[in-house]
């Protein structure tokens, strides 16, 4: 990873930090999240709509509800719109470190998992 210097752009921040190749690269990722976010936008009222749940009034079971469906909707758009900008594997390993997170497991590293 590089080395991050107070006098980088916020994109040259995002290289560092993501590990990404070139600035073009960033460009993308960023783009993918932006349209990603507009679908979940979209989408999100017909879901609600189609399960007879009004947007107008808030509550705890309409939290719940958009966790359950709409954010595993997310991380399958995020996927999507990743290949079709060429950045899969980017957002893959992204998703496997979120789904680690969530399980509470650890990344297993080279072949110690095989050993008996």
């Amino acid at each position: 990873m590089q080395k991050q210097t107070p006098d980088q752009s916020f994109l040259q921040k995002l290289q560092s930090k993501w590990n990404l190749k070139s600035l073009r690269q960033v460009v993308l990722v960023l783009v993918v999240f932006a349209l990603t976010g507009f679908t979940i936008l979209f989408i999100k009222k017909p879901i609600f709509d189609f399960l007879g749940i009004s947007m107008e009034r808030g509550g705890f079971w309409k939290t719940v509800l958009y966790l359950l469906l709409v954010l595993p909707l997310y991380q399958l758009i995020l996927l999507l719109w990743g290949f079709v900008f060429g950045q899969f594997s980017f957002f893959w390993e992204k998703e496997k470190e979120f789904i680690r997170r969530i399980t509470g497991r650890k990344k297993n590293k080279g072949k110690e998992s095989e050993k008996k």
